[in-house]
C-alpha cells in the first residue's frame, strides 16, 4: 500500500497532465466542496455490469489513453 503523501502526489500529477492546472486545482475543489463518500461511489461504479463489459471497458480506456 503506498502512503498518503505519495498517492496525493501522483493524484495531482495525473489531474494536471489530462486536465491541466487550472482545472485539476478546480476538480479538487470541488471534490472537496461536496460531501464526497468514496466507497459509496464505488460500490456503485459498476453495478449492472459484466465483467465482460467492464473489462472491455477498460480496455477501450486503455488504448484511448495510448493514443493520447
Amino acid at each position: 500500500m503506498k502512503p498518503d503523501t505519495l498517492i496525493k502526489t501522483e493524484g495531482m500529477e495525473i489531474l494536471t497532465k489530462h486536465l491541466g492546472l487550472v482545472e485539476a486545482e478546480r476538480f479538487v475543489m470541488l471534490m472537496n466542496k461536496e460531501a464526497f463518500d468514496y466507497t459509496k461511489w464505488q460500490e456503485n461504479l459498476f453495478e449492472g455490469m459484466t465483467i465482460e463489459e467492464i473489462s472491455n471497458a477498460a480496455a477501450e480506456l486503455r488504448k484511448k489513453m495510448k493514443n493520447k
